[in-house]
């Protein structure tokens, strides 16, 4: 099921972005940039990790995980979050925790495109990929 999301994707429309940055505490500068960032995101798979690496400009990092089990993540934004990724319905579904705080990143394929839906305190964030 995961396959179906291996290769690479690049940035092709995002909406409220700098609303959820906001909700999530990320200062005016990092939003600006991040703001202008077109990522790319590369997603591969080998045995059961998989890793989800995203290139911008602005910054790169790169997660490894096995599904359904915790793993430390530091975040674009430098947040050190404990963040799990589930497949709930064809989605990959990953919440990261941090500070008593939480946000969802889902993450669907929709006619051939990548749709990421960011969701903290029900400000929702939607950023649309196109495969390379």
């Amino acid at each position: 099921m995961c396959n179906r999301f291996v290769g690479t994707w690049k940035l092709v429309s995002s909406e409220k972005f700098d609303d959820y940055m906001k909700e999530l505490g990320v200062g005016l500068a990092t939003r600006k940039l991040g703001g202008l960032a077109k990522p790319s995101v590369i997603i591969r798979m080998k045995g059961d990790v998989i890793t989800i690496r995203t290139e911008s400009t602005f910054k790169n990092t790169e997660i490894s995980f096995k599904l359904g089990q915790v793993f430390d993540e530091t975040t674009a934004d430098d947040r050190k979050t404990k963040s799990v990724v589930t497949l709930e319905k064809g989605s990959l579904v990953q919440v990261q925790k941090w500070n008593g705080k939480e946000t969802t990143i889902r993450r669907k394929l929709v006619d051939g495109k990548m749709v990421v839906e960011c969701d903290m305190k029900g400000v929702v964030c939607t950023r649309i990929y196109e495969r390379v």
